[in-house]
Parts: structure tokens; C-alpha cells; sequence
């Protein structure tokens, strides 16, 4: 047989990717982060125009969610490990759903950040629950490439759901619609992971004491350490995009288009290092992915116009779609496979530390000083979190990593 013969084969005897159940689980996360993308930009705007909230406030009450989703992502793991992975899914999955309808009652700004805050909970579990299910019908030898490209059902709803959310909101400025359309595309994503085939398997039975690191991959934490700094810019950036935009670049309609840029340089990197992952480029992705990221913050922060701001968008977006997928291949390359939903847990749960981090000193910093100073912040964190990567975190992986 010749060598093209012999690679025709090779590729033919190769375990699929798309499985059923992999695209099942792929669009139910499409639908997860659609939903809630399509409200995240327009919620600053809509805490100042229906409740008057200043920035302060606005950061106070959207990082409720992200203080909610931190809470119960360590425990998320833990209960993805010890129990059914598709009840544990589907009950998150709708508390979800249902917590949508909380924003058509919340009629004051207090009852807004109950309804926020608990949201948070359930958006935690399911991103946890979702992932590990996505990655449990993966086969070995293709589950890197898998984590890569499912996190273009992410980008994909990163790039979409803001811009749909935006041209509502131009036209009618109908809150009540984009929260019912919410709510259907979570409906939709609930019906989906409802379909999912999942074969028994065996769950965690602790016979010892229950201990930490049954909840937070403690291996792990330099990776989580690294992961805060980089998702506090985002943070910062993501939460007051709109507003910033609005009231100084005079930018009313064009956060769908960051939001796409950012989207595009996501998938593309993503599609890249989706196969360099494949043959174990891990570190390689990341150290690349966090030095085209730092560029795209200090981009944001310095060029203070429409070039700067869109530019900056689909920078972050190459750097993201890089870093995210070999930081995630590492969490679950230092975890044995039992503990699988942790690794997954851990990785979330510093991304949404982060967040919330992002959100809260972003909004003091805006009201005390500017929005300029916030940018500053997020990317001098950023750039400590690359500087600890490549002194540390590089090399703790490559010593403690499990295959």
C-alpha cells in the first residue's frame, strides 16, 4: 500500500469528533451563553435608564451573578463527579432557563440584584455540568482538539447574541422582548441537553472525610492564579464596553461589532489551535494566547477612539481563543479522570473570580476616577498574569501534568 493509501486509512479508522451526542451537547452550550450574551452588553444601559443606577451600583449589582456563580462552581464539580452527569445537567440547566422570567417581574433596582445574584448559580453549574458531559463523550485521542472547538459554540453566541440584543434595543428599546427571547433560547438549549445518550458510569463514593481538593482542583492553582488575572481584564472591559462607548467614543450601535470582531478573533485562533492542541502543543497555545491578549488590552487602554476599540476587540479575540482551550486541556491533563467535573470546576471558578473582580473595581474606579484609569488597571493585571505564566506556571504544568 503507499503512503497516500496508508493516510486515507489512518484517517478513515479515526474516532469521530461530531458524535450526536457531541453536537447535542455543543448546541445546548450555544443556546447557554446565546441567552445570556444577549443581555450582557445592554444591562449597564438598563440599570441607568429604568432604575437611574450610577456606576457604582451597576457594578454592585451585575457582579452579584458573578459572586453566585463563584460560590457554587466548586461544589458543581464535585456533584458533576458523584452524580448522574445528565440529571445533575438538566436540573441546572433549568433553574436557568426559568430564572429569565425573574427579569420581567424585578420592578426595582433591589429586586433586580436578587434576581441577578441568583442567576449566577445556575449559570456556574450548567457551564460546569455542560462542559464535562461535552468532554466525557469525546474520544481520548480527539478530546484536545474537542475542548477547542467546543468552545466555538461560546464565540459563536459571543458574536451573535450581543449584536441581535443591540438592533433590538436601536430599534424599539424593548427590554420585555430581549428578556422573553432570553428565555426561549435557554428553553431551547433545555430541550436539546434532554435528548443527550449518555452511558452509565461509575460515580465518586467517598468513604474519607470530604476535603478541598474534592471541590477545587488544588494542583491546579497556579493555572487558577494566572486564569484570574487574565479574565479580570475581561471583566473590566466586557461590563462597561457599552456605557464607555456611549458616553465618550459616541458609539451607540457598534458593541455588536466589538462583540463580533472579538468573536472572529476567537474563531480563528480557535480553529488553529484546535489542531496544534491535537498534537500537544499545550503550553505553546497558552504562551501565545497571553501575549496576544496583553496586546489587545493595552491596546484598548492607550488608543482611546474607534480604532483602538475595535481593534483591540478582534486582538483579545486571537488571544482568548488560544489561551482558553490550552488552559482548560491543562486543568484536565492535571486531574485524574475521576475527577474530572472538578478540573473543569476549578478552571470556571477562577475565570469567574476574575469577572467579578473585573466588574466590582472596574465600577469603583470608573466613578472615582474613569474609565480610562479601569482600562489601565485591567491591563496591568493582565500583565502580571502573563509575567506568573511564563516565570511559573509554564513549568509547574510541564512537572505535574498526568499524560
Amino acid at each position: 500500500m503507499d503512503e497516500r493509501g496508508s493516510g486515507e486509512q489512518s484517517r478513515a479508522s479515526e474516532p469521530r469528533l461530531w458524535t450526536a451526542n457531541y453536537l447535542r451537547a455543543w448546541s445546548a452550550n450555544f443556546m447557554l451563553y446565546f441567552s445570556f450574551m444577549l443581555l450582557t452588553p445592554l444591562f449597564p444601559l438598563y440599570l441607568s435608564e429604568e432604575f437611574g443606577a450610577d456606576k457604582d451600583q451597576i457594578g454592585m449589582v451585575l457582579s452579584g451573578y458573578a459572586v453566585t456563580a463563584l460560590l457554587i462552581r466548586p461544589f458543581s464539580g464535585f456533584i458533576v463527579d458523584s452524580f448522574p452527569r445528565k440529571a445533575v445537567l438538566l436540573v441546572c440547566y433549568g433553574l436557568f432557563f426559568l430564572l429569565f422570567g425573574g427579569y420581567l417581574v424585578a420592578g426595582s433596582l433591589a429586586a433586580f440584584f436578587v434576581v441577578r445574584t441568583l442567576h449566577g448559580a445556575p449559570m456556574g453549574a450548567t457551564t460546569v455540568a455542560n462542559s464535562t458531559v461535552a468532554i466525557d463523550v469525546l474520544h481520548t485521542s480527539r478530546r484536545a482538539e474537542g475542548i477547542g472547538y467546543y468552545g466555538l459554540s461560546n464565540n459563536l453566541a459571543t458574536a451573535i447574541a450581543p449584536t441581535v440584543g443591540l438592533l433590538i434595543y436601536s430599534w424599539q428599546a424593548n427590554y420585555t422582548l430581549l428578556f422573553l427571547l432570553a428565555m426561549v433560547t435557554a428553553g431551547i438549549g433545555l430541550l436539546i441537553n434532554s435528548t443527550l445518550r449518555l452511558r452509565p458510569r461509575e460515580t465518586v463514593r467517598n468513604k474519607q472525610p470530604l476535603s478541598l481538593d474534592r471541590f477545587l482542583l488544588l494542583k491546579g492553582w497556579s493555572e487558577g492564579v494566572a486564569m484570574t488575572c487574565y479574565s479580570f481584564s475581561y471583566g473590566v472591559i466586557s461590563t462597561y464596553l457599552a456605557i464607555y462607548g456611549k458616553e465618550e467614543l459616541g458609539i451607540t450601535t457598534g458593541t455588536g461589532l466589538f462583540f463580533a470582531l472579538l468573536s472572529a478573533g476567537l474563531i480563528m485562533s480557535r480553529l488553529v489551535g484546535a489542531r496544534t492542541l491535537r498534537q500537544g502543543h499545550v503550553t505553546e497555545n497558552a504562551s501565545h494566547g497571553v501575549l496576544i491578549s496583553m496586546l489587545g488590552y493595552l491596546l484598548f487602554a492607550a488608543v482611546h477612539n474607534p480604532i483602538g476599540y475595535y481593534g483591540a476587540a478582534l486582538i483579545i479575540g486571537l488571544g482568548n481563543g488560544h489561551m482558553f482551550p490550552a488552559f482548560q486541556t491543562m486543568f484536565i491533563n492535571l486531574a485524574p479522570n475521576s475527577l474530572r467535573g472538578t478540573a473543569n470546576g476549578t478552571l470556571l471558578t477562577a475565570w469567574e473570580l476574575g469577572v467579578g473582580l473585573g466588574i466590582i473595581i472596574g465600577g469603583v474606579v470608573t466613578e472615582h476616577l474613569s474609565y480610562h484609569a479601569a482600562f489601565w488597571i485591567a491591563w496591568v493585571v493582565n500583565a502580571l498574569g502573563v509575567a506568573f505564566y511564563f516565570l511559573y506556571v509554564k513549568g509547574h504544568f510541564n512537572t505535574n501534568k498526568l499524560r
